[in-house]
């Protein structure tokens, strides 16, 4: 019903930077929230950043002042540009999306990730 498609991860020095994007399609009516979340080799997977359909953001202490989330209605992609980027980001990201079916509720819809890997 819905996909959400990620890229731009790669790998990256240390001060470095990546723009990851998410596309979503599908039987859309509305999205609602979208965020990006990561994990960690051995870790859970943790919220980065997150904006809601109106623009509001909210951001993880660890990536504050370094990362930027933001969105294309329209186009129905979310962005995460990462500045700054640290050996600690490496991690699989994913882009979430609160989607509002043409037929049906609000459900969660998760992509199926981009490794980003940042060397020392």
């Amino acid at each position: 019903q819905v996909q959400l498609v990620e890229s731009g991860g790669g790998l990256v020095q240390a001060g470095g930077s990546l723009r990851l994007s998410c596309v979503a399609s599908g039987s859309i009516f509305r999205i609602n929230d979208m965020g990006w979340y990561r994990q960690a080799p051995g870790k859970q997977r943790e919220l980065v950043a997150g904006i809601t359909n109106s623009g509001m953001t909210n951001y993880a202490d660890s990536v504050k002042g370094r990362f930027t989330i933001s969105r294309d209605n329209a186009k129905k992609t979310v962005y995460l540009q990462m500045n700054s980027l640290k050996p600690d980001d490496t991690a699989v990201y994913y882009c979430n999306a609160d989607v509002w079916l043409l037929q049906g509720p609000v459900q969660r819809y998760w992509g199926q990730g981009t490794q980003v890997t940042v060397s020392s």
